[in-house]
């Protein structure tokens, strides 16, 4: 069975279907009909996937445009598969979620539910991608749907951040077109099949300006310090829904890209640059805490808190060790169900009291324990408390890249102390102390936001507790990735004593 395709047609003829529905109320129902049976497609996948077989599973290979030898190529691997289920599971809850954000502004509902399905299929497909022509088409064409969420479901400073997060964008993309036609030539295969392209490129030098290429347009998307500023403004304009799809989902893809292409296809430069990316996300980790401390707008703080987190990840993936790159690709599906529960619950917040400022708020715990109990589960795996799903990855990647570079571990390690006073600092703030007038009559969770969260929690409380069903199928693919940029893991630093001594 074509599984990938299937899941992407789904998706595609869902948001189709949509737009032909003239019952507004309909067309949620059916929207999220559809993305259910995309997510029960896709655990269905999933169940029979191998992470001890074969590399990439579920492959499709059909020409394309068969003059410049473009295929449309699709498969997983265990990194690839973890994402897409990340996408899938996400989908629903934010359907769900974002259930009045269309009406509140009295825009077209069917337009926002079918752009939120063919965003799980531009999603999908940028994942399962195993020609890096297409996977450059997929890492574009995300970018549609998202603008016009942002510009016509967003905030009052909507246009502006919709705009400046397609330019940011665009401007990566330009430049890893670039980058892949000239990978196309120099390789000379007449081939954009990423099997067919490993290993073609010798020359250090021109491994080092593709890289260039590729890993400007990754860092863009993550986004890593210092390609960070659209995040913010975006986020913040965002609905909540899209928010979490463009932070829990669409980010990944620039750290996807790093780990899958930037060091698979350009090993010799992805060491040389190594010592520099492993800087530029230190200096995001920390600087992406202590701008979240001073931040008075509640979206604002959730992302930079991300600035902060990409960081980890992407300290992860270049430093090499399998621990740290599994702990990096753990982190990305962590990261994606906390910042996804910490947007939709400020979303809630917000929707109730009309503002984005942590000072119209206080006391709601008194008034909405629910709401306020959920909020700091979530915001608890955001700071990485033991027992929620954050900590180990966080805990991997650090150990992870302690192995290599001591002294960016440590100073990372800061990162975790600035992360517990963000966190509890806007709990304070919002959900403690006095009543605010404002919030006294604010109602807790309804039933239809109870069933949004409850899964969210559990996901966070599930794989804080046993996330090894996760790295059995992460740890396979994180090793095959490593042996083909041909480094092993350090040996300890005091040997392991022999049975008998």
């Amino acid at each position: 069975m074509p599984w990938l395709s299937t899941l992407m047609g789904v998706s595609v003829l869902g948001a189709l279907g949509v737009t032909l529905v003239r019952n507004d109320k309909l067309a949620k129902q059916f929207t999220l009909v559809v993305s259910l049976i995309v997510l029960a497609l896709t655990v269905a996948m999933a169940v029979q996937f191998s992470p001890n077989g074969d590399k990439f599973q579920f492959a499709e290979t059909y020409d394309w445009i068969p003059a410049f030898g473009v295929h449309y190529g699709v498969a997983v691997d265990g990194i690839a598969l973890v994402l897409i289920l990340l996408s899938v599971i996400l989908v629903p809850i934010v359907v769900l979620a974002s259930w009045h954000d269309a009406e509140a502004g009295k825009r077209s509902v069917r337009t926002y539910f079918s752009l939120l399905l063919v965003l799980e299929a531009m999603m999908i497909g940028v994942f399962a991608a195993t020609d890096v022509f297409l996977f450059y088409v997929f890492f574009e064409a995300m970018l549609i749907p998202m603008y016009f969420m942002i510009g016509s479901y967003g905030g009052a400073q909507r246009s502006y951040a919709a705009v400046k997060f397609l330019l940011y964008s665009l401007f990566g993309g330009l430049l890893m077109l670039v980058a892949v036609i000239a990978l196309y030539s120099i390789a000379g295969k007449g081939t954009f099949m990423f099997s067919d392209l490993v290993g073609t490129i010798q020359d250090v030098t021109t491994q080092k300006w593709l890289f260039l290429g590729f890993f400007i347009a990754f860092a863009i998307k993550a986004p890593l310090w210092p390609f960070h500023t659209w995040l913010p403004d975006a986020a913040a304009q965002a609905p909540a829904g899209a928010a979490v799809l463009l932070v829990g989902v669409l980010d990944k893809v620039g750290t996807y890209g790093m780990l899958r292409f930037c060091l698979e296809l350009f090993p010799d430069a992805a060491k040389f640059f190594t010592p520099l990316v492993i800087t530029l996300s230190v200096i995001g980790i920390v600087y992406g805490a202590i701008v979240a401390i001073g931040q008075t707008d509640m979206k604002r703080l959730i992302a930079y808190t991300s600035v902060s987190h990409f960081g980890f990840i992407a300290m992860g993936v270049f430093a090499m060790t399998t621990s740290a790159g599994s702990g990096a690709t753990l982190y990305m599906v962590n990261h994606g169900f906390s910042t996804g529960a910490l947007f939709l619950i400020a979303g809630f917040l917000i929707y109730r009291r009309g503002s984005h400022f942590i000072a119209d708020y206080g006391g709601v715990q008194k008034v909405a324990p629910i709401l306020a109990g959920t909020f700091l589960v979530a915001g608890l795996s955001s700071l990485s408390l033991p027992g929620l799903s954050t900590f180990v990855s966080e805990f991997m990647v650090l150990t992870g890249t302690y192995q290599r570079y001591v002294v960016p571990a440590v100073i990372a390690t800061v990162g975790v102390i600035l992360a517990a006073i963000y966190i509890l600092w806007m709990y304070q703030r919002t959900m403690n102390g006095p009543t605010a007038e404002s919030v006294k009559s604010l109602p807790d969770l309804n039933a239809r936001e109870k069933w949004v969260v409850a899964p969210l929690v559990a996901l966070l409380l599930v794989f804080g507790l046993y996330p090894k069903p996760l790295l059995d199928v992460i740890n396979p693919a994180v090793k095959d990735t490593l042996s083909s940029v041909s480094v092993t893991d350090p040996k300890p630093a005091v040997p392991v004593a022999q049975e008998g001594q």
